[in-house]
C-alpha cells in the first residue's frame, strides 16, 4: 500500500495533463474554418449517424433514390446552414433523437417509398440538421466556411454510404443493412429516453 507522500508525483503528473479548456464538440482544429466544419461533423454522432442512415435507406431503394438523396441532402443542409449561421437560429437539443429514430426505423422496416418521398425526407433531414450546424459554426467563428466544410463531409458520407448499400445488398447483406438500421433506431430511442428524464 502506498503512503500519501508516495502518491504526490502521480498526482502532480495527473494534474499537469489536465486540459485548460473542455468542450463537448471539437469545433476549432487550428487548420481553418473548412476543416473545423469537417471535424465538427465527424465528431457529432447526432449528425453523422442520420446521414449514414439516410444514405443506407436510399441505397436500399435503388440507384434513382440514391442519386436524388446524394444531391438533395447536401443542398438542403447548405441552405439551412447558411440561414442558421446568418440568423443564429438553433433547434432544441431535446429533438436530436428524431432523425435517428425515424431514419433507423425506415431502414429496419425496409419501407418502400416513391422517389419523391425519399427526396422529401432528404430535404427535411438536411434542413433540420443544417440549421443547428449553421448556428454552431457561427458561435465558433467559422461561419459560412465551416458550413461549407460540413456540407462537403455530408456529401462524401452520403455518396459512400449509398454506393456501398447499392452495391452490397444481395442475400444476407440486405439483412445486415436492416439490422444496422434497427441499431440506429435503438440509439434514437435511447436519446428519446434521455431527453424525457
Amino acid at each position: 500500500m502506498r503512503t500519501p507522500l508516495e502518491n504526490r508525483p502521480l498526482i502532480a503528473l495527473s494534474l499537469a495533463g489536465l486540459p485548460s479548456q473542455a468542450r463537448a464538440h471539437l469545433v476549432e482544429t487550428g487548420l481553418g474554418p473548412v476543416y473545423d466544419g469537417i471535424a465538427h461533423f465527424a465528431m457529432t454522432p447526432e449528425d453523422l449517424i442520420p446521414v449514414f442512415a439516410l444514405a443506407v435507406f436510399a441505397g436500399l431503394r435503388g440507384r434513382d433514390h440514391a442519386r436524388r438523396v446524394i444531391f438533395m441532402l447536401p443542398l438542403a443542409w447548405l441552405l439551412a446552414g447558411l440561414l442558421g449561421a446568418a440568423a443564429r437560429i438553433s433547434q432544441p437539443e431535446s429533438l436530436s433523437w428524431a432523425p435517428l429514430l425515424v431514419l433507423g426505423g425506415l431502414v429496419a422496416a425496409d419501407v418502400r417509398l416513391p422517389a419523391a418521398a425519399t427526396t422529401a425526407i432528404a430535404a427535411a433531414v438536411g434542413l433540420f440538421l443544417g440549421l443547428a450546424n449553421g448556428d454552431a459554426m457561427a458561435q465558433a467563428g467559422s461561419g459560412v466556411r465551416g458550413v461549407v466544410g460540413i456540407v462537403g463531409a455530408v456529401f462524401v458520407v452520403t455518396i459512400l454510404g449509398a454506393a456501398c448499400t447499392v452495391a452490397w445488398q444481395s442475400g444476407w447483406l440486405r439483412i445486415a443493412w436492416r439490422v444496422a438500421g434497427s441499431w440506429i433506431a435503438a440509439v434514437g430511442l435511447l436519446l428519446l429516453g434521455w431527453s424525457l428524464r
